[in-house]
């Protein structure tokens, strides 16, 4: 087996891990998966919101978070603030609602830088597997120089096919975060 086949995987990994960034990053709609991530501390453990609890967007401004306990409430409006989403949580009885404010020109350019930053790291990781397989193709013994030569252009390929679908989902993300 090719040894840019057993690391393939490796690369998809990377792109889900950002994939799952770029969704937490707000784009001013609300989304489910804003809050998906978000740690509460319930029953006695670490769980995530969407384990506790329903999710839904009324409108393109509101989510609302119902939990299947409402005795965990108090725990995941906590764990809301705790997650600096910069959305105050509003407690009516057992529902959670998170009103999104109108994002201001400064706050879309900050989002953009940090999602730039995500981006970077993901190519960063991209970079650094590439590396790895590189010298992993060159320990090879008993393999033809052309054979070496060739998955190494395979797996230059390879990056930037994965670096281009980074830059492709940092642009469409870049628009939704400037769109009005």
């Amino acid at each position: 087996m090719s040894i840019l086949v057993e690391h393939k995987n490796d690369f998809v990994k990377i792109m889900e891990h950002l994939r799952g960034e770029l969704q937490s990053i707000r784009t001013g709609r609300a989304s489910p998966a804003l809050v998906e991530g978000v740690e509460v501390e319930a029953y006695g453990g670490i769980q995530l919101i969407k384990a506790l609890a329903s999710m839904s967007t009324p409108d393109s401004k509101t989510l609302v978070i119902e939990p299947w306990d409402g005795s965990v409430t108090k725990a995941i409006e906590t764990a809301i603030v705790a997650a600096s989403l910069g959305v105050a949580p509003v407690v009516d009885g057992k529902v959670i609602r998170l009103i999104m404010p109108m994002m201001t020109e400064e706050s879309r350019k900050k989002l953009v830088k940090t999602m730039q930053e995500k981006l970077e790291e993901s190519k960063v990781g991209i970079r650094r597997m590439r590396e790895e397989i590189r010298k992993e193709i060159g320990k090879q013994v008993g393999v033809s120089e052309d054979l070496i030569r060739n998955e190494q252009d395979d797996l230059d390929k390879l990056t930037k096919a994965f670096v281009s679908e980074i830059e492709e989902l940092g642009e469409k993300k870049q628009e939704e975060i400037m769109k009005i």
